[in-house]
C-alpha cells in the first residue's frame, strides 16, 4: 500500500504521540503538525477509510494493526536515512534529520532494506545488546555514537 507524503506524515504522527500519551485526539496532531484541525480530520477520515486507524469524530485517534506496522517502517526508514547521513556521510544532524525526512519519500522498501542492511554489515549494529528501543532518544543517541567508533575503527 502506497501512501502520500502526507498520510504518512500523520500516521507518524499518530504512532508517536500515542507512544507520550494515553489519547491521541485531532488537536493533538494538529498542534504537533501546526495544520489546522479541519485539515487534520480529512486526513484521519482517509486513513479510517483504508483501515489504518479507527476514530469517531472528536473521539480518541487509536492506530491499526495494520497502521502500527506501517508507522513503524515510515520510522524506522527515516531512521536508517538519518543514520547513515550522519554516520557514514558525517552531514550536520539538523541538515541530516531534515534531509531524511525528505529522503523517506524518495526511496523504495527495497532500497531501505539494502541501506539498512549496509549499514548493518558494515557497522555491525546487530551486535548492540542494549534493547534498542526506536521511540527513546537515549537508544538513538547509543546507537549513533556506537556506529560512528565503529566506522572511526574500519
Amino acid at each position: 500500500m502506497k501512501l502520500t507524503n502526507s498520510q504518512e506524515e500523520y500516521l507518524k504522527t499518530i504512532y508517536l504521540l500515542s507512544k507520550n500519551n494515553e489519547k491521541v485526539r485531532v488537536t493533538d496532531i494538529a498542534k504537533k503538525l501546526k495544520i489546522t484541525k479541519p485539515s487534520v480530520s480529512k486526513g484521519i477520515n482517509n486513513l479510517k477509510e483504508i483501515g489504518i486507524l479507527e476514530y469517531e469524530a472528536y473521539g480518541e485517534i487509536v492506530l491499526t494493526k495494520k497502521g502500527t506496522e506501517l508507522a513503524e517502517k515510515i520510522i524506522k526508514k527515516q531512521d536508517i536515512l538519518e543514520m547513515f547521513l550522519v554516520n557514514v556521510l558525517e552531514i550536520e544532524k539538523k541538515k541530516a534529520v531534515e534531509e531524511a525526512k525528505a529522503l523517506k519519500y524518495a526511496i523504495s522498501e527495497e532500497t531501505a532494506q539494502k541501506l539498512k542492511q549496509y549499514i548493518t554489515e558494515v557497522l555491525h549494529l546487530e551486535e548492540l545488546e542494549c534493547g534498542y528501543d526506536i521511540n527513546n532518544e537515549k537508544c538513538r543517541n547509543c546507537l549513533r555514537v556506537t556506529a560512528k567508533n565503529r566506522i572511526k575503527n574500519n
